[in-house]
């Protein structure tokens, strides 16, 4: 019983250490920022670390977006929130089959540093990614 007790307060510590952590814009690396910048002139955002990496969240062109940002100051990638219904019908059929009854709560277009293009569909609490294609490729929770 001793030992579940001990337990309880390392899970906690490592669970909220693996999730982002947000961050004062004084906190982020001037050459972070400048990628940023360079990326999206004059665009304010609020900041994210997580994983290691910097996350700029920003509206732009009325579109909730945010780019990963490495500590080197290459982006990563950029993810934009679409429309549920600008999903590919492949990504709509894959939910039915694999998550009966799920409606699908938020989706997202996340463009790579090398341009490939993935989905991702928010299914109970969960991330489904997919390829451009509207193949599955990995499930994350949130």
């Amino acid at each position: 019983m001793k030992k579940y007790f001990l337990m309880v307060p390392v899970i906690t510590v490592l669970t909220l250490s693996a999730g982002a952590q947000k961050l004062n814009e004084s906190q982020v690396p001037a050459a972070i920022k400048q990628a940023f910048q360079k990326a999206y002139p004059g665009t304010a955002a609020t900041w994210d670390k997580e994983r290691g990496n910097y996350e700029a969240n920003f509206k732009q062109n009325g579109k909730a977006m945010s780019s990963v940002i490495d500590p080197k100051g290459s982006i990563i990638e950029t993810e934009t929130d679409i429309a549920v219904n600008e999903l590919p019908l492949a990504i709509h059929q894959y939910i039915k089959q694999h998550y009966k009854g799920a409606a699908i709560k938020e989706a997202a277009r996340i463009v790579k540093a090398d341009g490939d293009v993935n989905y991702e569909a928010e299914v109970n609490n969960k991330d489904v990614v997919f390829d451009a294609a509207g193949k599955f490729i990995r499930e994350e929770n949130d």
